[in-house]
């Protein structure tokens, strides 16, 4: 990389090595002064570790980073904060109960002649700061829970901003802000640049990217990939780039007999919101078939699947199964209408360790009848011993901890665990993820065939295109948590699937 003096950032060929986990590999990042940059890569590219290290959070393994002409080491947050590098988090990391006056000054607090706060001043110089800031006119003697989350942010940024920094990180700032709190924060952006100060600006949303940033530093799997000027990456060349994958259009992947639905739908949903997670999602989900959920990581298709779980309550819209509107406070709600969940993290919302298999197989099923009605020790044997058997999961018996078990085999239990409670509708959130070529082989044909031979509606998530290609017989494809295209049939493939994020596949839009 040059060292051209426009540049105020440059970390070089930084390494990250944690127990057994290297999460940085050589990696670069350039930032110039006065310009909006974009960190990207799917969840666990290292975006959050690169941004750490530089903060002060982490210390790097090797590399160095050279801050407006000097070489430094953060060593804490707060000595980051003091160089000018400020860092404003998705969630809003002040105090709530103390006034907006108080968090933009805590720990800077102007002091009277006795020693003590001089509190009109402080509260003059904050309500100067907001508006000539940014524009902002509030009562800053208010606590900060009196404001809304969007109004904390700019709060937040207000206080980086009094702090002389250079650097200001925006880490996925418009989660939970509208499209006009969106668009008053990037008035905000584009007029602290022009003030010379220097933004990473992180975020899953991609027309959002393609609207504020000027380059894209692109990060996949702890590596540094390039770095980009906006006008010359296309989203679909993005999107390629963040998954590793080429698209190559006429490529035929999958011969496959996929299950046929059937004429009724299981489940339906009619314009459910979920604030900063899901934006006004009308889908159907037929009997019999196996539909995927296509996006990149932070799309919003996880938040989707929990949604019609239950896990996340709609602030808006209406939920069907069977034809019938039902009422959702909790995820036992949808159990009781035969809807099954298997999570993404297994480690840590699937197996409990230090349980048996047995005991991991009869959980759902347990929690489903109630603590009144115990399941016997001879149906618990018999229902462990009939998924072992149906899913060839590998234990030296049921009595074995699933901790001790591979992580095909830990996935595995999970499914049984679903299958146990006889759903009608089973959510597999990457089932395969981490499991070997074999195991992943096995789950995608038991989707299939669960769909073709019981009539189970399933929902199948992957980041691997090719698995989406050769299971499912619809895809939905999530972009900017919104729905924003069907693909069926011999519309499915890894081409269209990838052009459909980036927004450039001209089939069937919804």
């Amino acid at each position: 990389m040059s060292d051209c003096e426009d540049y105020i950032l440059q970390m070089r060929h930084i390494d990250m090595f944690f127990p057994a986990v290297k999460a940085l590999k050589d990696v670069s990042f350039n930032l110039k002064k006065g310009e909006i940059i974009s960190l990207m890569g799917e969840n666990g590219a290292g975006k959050s570790t690169l941004v750490k290290v530089l903060t002060g959070v982490y210390h790097k393994t090797n590399g160095e980073i050279i801050f407006d002409g000097n070489k430094i080491e953060p060593t804490t947050p707060l000595a980051s904060q003091k160089m000018g590098i400020s860092t404003v988090y998705q969630e809003v990391n002040l105090c709530a109960n103390l006034s907006v006056a108080e968090n933009i000054y805590i720990g800077r607090e102007p002091r009277n002649s006795i020693g003590g706060i001089d509190w009109p001043t402080m509260q003059k110089n904050a309500s100067k700061l907001l508006f000539d800031s940014l524009g902002i006119d509030i009562d800053v003697t208010k606590e900060l829970n009196f404001y809304p989350v969007a109004m904390q942010q700019m709060i937040a940024i207000a206080r980086a901003i009094d702090t002389k920094c250079k650097i200001l990180i925006l880490d996925e700032p418009t989660s939970s802000l509208s499209d006009a709190e969106t668009q008053r924060l990037f008035k905000i952006m584009r007029s602290l640049k022009e003030q010379g100060i220097s933004i990473i600006f992180i975020s899953h949303f991609l027309e959002q990217i393609y609207t504020i940033c000027d380059r894209i530093t692109i990060l996949r799997d702890g590596s540094y990939i390039g770095e980009y000027e906006i006008e010359n990456l296309p989203k679909i060349e993005l999107i390629s780039k963040m998954m590793g994958k080429e698209v190559k259009d006429g490529e035929i992947e999958s011969d496959v007999e996929k299950s046929k639905p059937r004429a009724n739908n299981y489940i339906e949903t009619s314009h459910v919101t979920v604030p900063g997670k899901v934006k006004d999602l009308t889908l159907d989900i037929k009997e019999g078939e196996v539909v995927g959920f296509a996006g990149l990581l932070g799309s919003g298709r996880s938040e989707i699947a929990e949604t019609l779980f239950g896990t996340m309550l709609k602030s808006s819209g209406d939920i069907y199964v069977e034809g019938v509107k039902v009422s959702i406070k909790s995820p036992m709600d949808m159990m009781k209408h035969k809807v099954a969940f298997c999570p993404e993290d297994r480690k840590v919302q699937g197996i409990i360790g230090d349980l048996s298999v047995r005991e991991n197989i009869i959980l759902a099923l347990q929690a489903k009848m109630g603590m009144f009605s115990h399941i016997s020790r001879a149906r618990q044997n018999k229902l462990a011993d009939y998924y072992i058997d149906l899913l060839r999961i590998k234990v030296s018996d049921r009595e074995q901890l699933i901790k001790n078990l591979s992580g095909g085999n830990q996935q595995k239990v999970i499914i049984a665990r679903w299958l146990a409670t006889q759903p009608s509708l089973l959510i597999l959130d990457e089932p395969t993820r981490g499991i070997d070529v074999g195991t992943k082989t096995e789950i995608e044909n038991l989707a299939v065939t669960l769909a073709k031979e019981k009539g189970m509606s399933v929902v199948f998530i992957s980041g691997e295109m090719g698995e989406m290609v050769r299971t499912c017989s619809r895809v939905m494809v999530i972009r900017d948590h919104v729905k924003v295209t069907e693909l069926n049939d011999d519309e499915i493939s890894t081409a269209h699937i990838m052009q459909a994020i980036a927004g450039d596949y001209h089939g069937k839009s919804v």
